[in-house]
């Protein structure tokens, strides 16, 4: 549904459902990825690069206390003493689960109790006459702050060993084929949203960016293309990467995507969330980093969009000259747009989404896969921080590049045409792929 600020009963009321619905989604979410495994599993580190699930699970819970309990709220504090423990910016991953933590039982009784005392705030809040809650803004920030880390402790199951716990139907497999590429014709769009009640800091504000022509793939690129890279010799040619690229893929030894196995007949096996399966041709790649697109691009004889390209390819429809919030218009997503919400364990086939896709006919831009950019992450023109900096503007100009788009494990709430994600060229453990650009030739033009 599309959020408008608050102006009467029957406004609220509304309003009231809607932010009900993305909490409780969000907490049955949370609880489902914490209950799924033992405490045992609840407080091991799993990797480095991620926090134990029952750090991430009172991070939730405080977050909500801090912003909904305590600023929206004017309530006492639940657990004043905690504060710092779950501060994301005090603490690094790796040194997490050192600090004296909150064990399960008592991150779940806090969490459970901050919730509580959330309802009560929802029932007596108006609903406006502030930027935190006009149209219900510090509701959403929250709903979509935890099913931000529900990814983040999704990607934690991924990583962990042992057998799997976590089921999910088979995504659709793709119906009519599709392939090729788009072009998009230059002129002048807008970028960003100055209107949409729940965007963050970083998609704001709107403002118009005219790009010359550039051709996009359809599709993101799959695993059966990416094997061909393989096969070429990708990771072992030294002109297909940059100097940092290289750098990075000898230094790490790789030869191939993350959780990608190939056994002595030379087949190639994926595992997902503890189970080996072969692999699907037709699926987006996903788990690679940045540098490895970056050499897929360079094989390929094409290049990375810009997030420009990318946000013009998935929001502007040619027919109106208007951006709009996905690519196949403004309704949320469904089940037969998006591969989004968890409702699958891994992408689908390319083309499984053919109501998904943008005017020009670019598929699966939402959903399935976050999809890496060339761009590094930096301000809008005209950017404000809110309602705090460490959201966005302490990683601006940072080592950074932009994904776009959402995958199979990004909640609907936390992902729109204008959303932007960020990370460091190396990680692998996010759910990203990627799609190609190119300049046009001149006969295309």
């Amino acid at each position: 549904m599309t959020i408008s600020p608050a102006t009467d009963h029957t406004e609220v009321e509304r309003l009231r459902g809607h932010i009900a619905t993305v909490l409780t989604r969000a907490r049955a979410r949370t609880t489902a990825l914490t209950d799924a495994v033992d405490e045992a599993d609840l407080v091991a580190q799993h990797s480095r690069l991620m926090s134990p699930l029952v750090w991430d699970l009172a991070h939730i819970g405080n977050q909500e206390e801090l912003w909904l309990v305590r600023d929206v709220g004017g309530r006492e504090p639940v657990r004043a003493d905690i504060d710092e423990l779950y501060d994301a910016f005090k603490h690094a991953r790796a040194n997490r689960p050192a600090l004296p933590l909150l064990d399960p039982n008592q991150a779940r009784d806090y969490v459970g109790v901050v919730r509580d005392k959330v309802w009560d705030v929802l029932d007596r809040s108006i609903l406006r006459g502030s930027p935190l809650l006009d149209g219900g803004f510090a509701f959403g920030m929250i709903a979509q702050h935890e099913q931000q880390h529900d990814e983040t402790m999704l990607a934690t199951h991924q990583l962990r060993s042992g057998p799997a716990v976590l089921t999910a139907p088979a995504p659709p497999a793709s119906g009519t084929p599709v392939g090729g590429e788009v072009l998009i014709p230059a002129g002048e769009f807008t970028m960003g949203t100055s209107t949409d009640p729940w965007a963050l800091d970083n998609e704001r504000p709107a403002h118009p960016v005219r790009l010359p022509a550039f051709v996009i793939d359809a599709t993101p690129v799959t695993n059966e293309q990416y094997a061909a890279f393989i096969a070429d010799g990708g990771y072992h040619r030294r002109d297909l990467w940059s100097e940092r690229g290289w750098a990075h893929r000898t230094e790490s030894e790789l030869t191939a995507p993350q959780f990608w196995e190939s056994d002595p007949a030379g087949n190639w096996w994926r595992r997902i969330f503890g189970v080996m399966t072969p692999l699907r041709p037709h699926q987006p790649v996903v788990h690679v980093c940045w540098f490895e697109a970056e050499a897929y691009a360079a094989w390929a004889g094409k290049r990375l969009p810009s997030e420009a390209e990318w946000e013009k390819a998935a929001r502007f429809d040619p027919t109106t000259g208007v951006s709009r919030r996905y690519p196949w218009g403004d309704a949320e997503p469904e089940a037969d747009t998006a591969n989004l919400g968890q409702r699958h364990l891994e992408p689908a086939d390319v083309g499984a989404y053919p109501k998904g896709a943008s005017p020009a006919g670019v598929h699966q831009l939402i959903g399935d896969v976050w999809e890496w950019t060339s761009s590094g992450f930096e301000a809008y023109p005209g950017f404000r921080p809110f309602p705090y900096p460490e959201y966005s503007d302490v990683f601006f100009g940072g080592d950074y590049r932009v994904l776009r788009g959402g995958s199979f494990g990004t909640d609907p709430v936390a992902c729109r045409g204008t959303f932007r994600n960020w990370d460091h060229p190396i990680r692998r453990q996010i759910f990203a792929g990627f799609r190609l650009a190119r300049d046009p030739r001149p006969e295309e033009l």
